[in-house]
């Protein structure tokens, strides 16, 4: 509570607000969202960010339980001080992906947390830098400065094309940035680089995290800075390969999918698996030029 107090005051303003129009305890609330993503539970996903002459994209598949898949929430937010965005979430008040008003894209991936100390959880974190940044330049100093509490990456683009993945927990953060297999990148629930590998646990079910991986960052390699929409969305919807083929039996799915087309100020959007329904545009959101 001190952390977010100091860095963060207005979104315990928000979970209070929501926490007496509910007529439920304000302890409740902020116990369960303040510790989220620090616990095990069954959220995975599947991040990229790509940038060529003629495009700048970021997408993701939100995989998630079955039997939730109906209470996860598309948002908008416009309130005072901060950034307009367009937000995805498994949760409330918390955001797993969105775009602000400027561009700037974020997602997070979820990783078992190995270890966890006081701070912003991957949710507040991703709702945190939509609020408050413009680029990806923001971003990255904001995450340097404030307490971390849960293990995540999160992958950041804007306008410019600066795109990164960023590996963190409570003791490290990690960037990670496009190499010569082309200007893109891209991560699920694990950890990839060498300084945060240590981190993982090998033993939980991340969902395929390794295989849907390689499956998107072999392709993209292959098709090394002649990137598309397309492509992007074959890629979520698992045409090069394993990434939202779940046996819903085991009550998994991928609950959607999103592209942001950040040069065209575009979002696209499938209410549940790419693989059996269509991207629909959402133009509710406001761009700034």
């Amino acid at each position: 509570m001190p952390i977010y107090q100091r860095y963060y005051p207005e979104i315990l303003e928000e979970i209070k607000g929501l926490a007496e129009g509910q007529n439920s305890s304000y302890e409740d609330f902020y116990t369960f969202l303040l510790s989220m993503y620090c616990f095990e539970f069954d959220n995975h996903c599947t991040c990229i960010a790509v940038k060529d002459d003629n495009h700048i994209l970021f997408g993701r598949n939100s995989d998630f339980l079955v039997s939730l898949e109906k209470l996860y929430m598309n948002c908008l937010y416009n309130l005072d001080n901060v950034y307009a965005f367009n937000g995805n979430t498994t949760s409330f008040i918390e955001m797993e992906d969105g775009i602000n008003e400027y561009g700037l894209a974020v997602g997070l991936t979820f990783i078992y947390p190995t270890i966890i100390k006081a701070g912003f959880n991957a949710g507040i974190l991703v709702r945190y830098l939509l609020e408050k940044c413009k680029t990806t330049d923001e971003a990255l100093a904001l995450l340097k400065r404030i307490p971390i509490a849960s293990q995540q990456t999160l992958t950041i683009a804007d306008r410019t094309g600066h795109i990164v993945v960023v590996e963190c927990n409570c003791e490290a953060l990690e960037i990670i940035r496009p190499t010569k297999d082309g200007n893109f990148v891209t991560t699920t629930n694990e950890f990839n680089s060498n300084r945060m590998k240590q981190f993982n646990n090998y033993e939980v079910d991340d969902w395929k995290a390794e295989e849907r991986y390689l499956v998107s960052y072999n392709t993209l390699k292959e098709q090394k800075n002649n990137y598309s929409f397309d492509l992007v969305k074959d890629i979520l919807s698992g045409k090069y390969g394993f990434m939202c083929d779940y046996d819903r039996k085991t009550d998994a799915d991928t609950v959607w999918s999103i592209i942001y087309d950040i040069k065209n100020n575009s979002i696209y959007r499938v209410e549940g698996n790419p693989k059996r329904k269509g991207f629909k545009k959402d133009t509710r959101l406001r761009f700034q030029n």
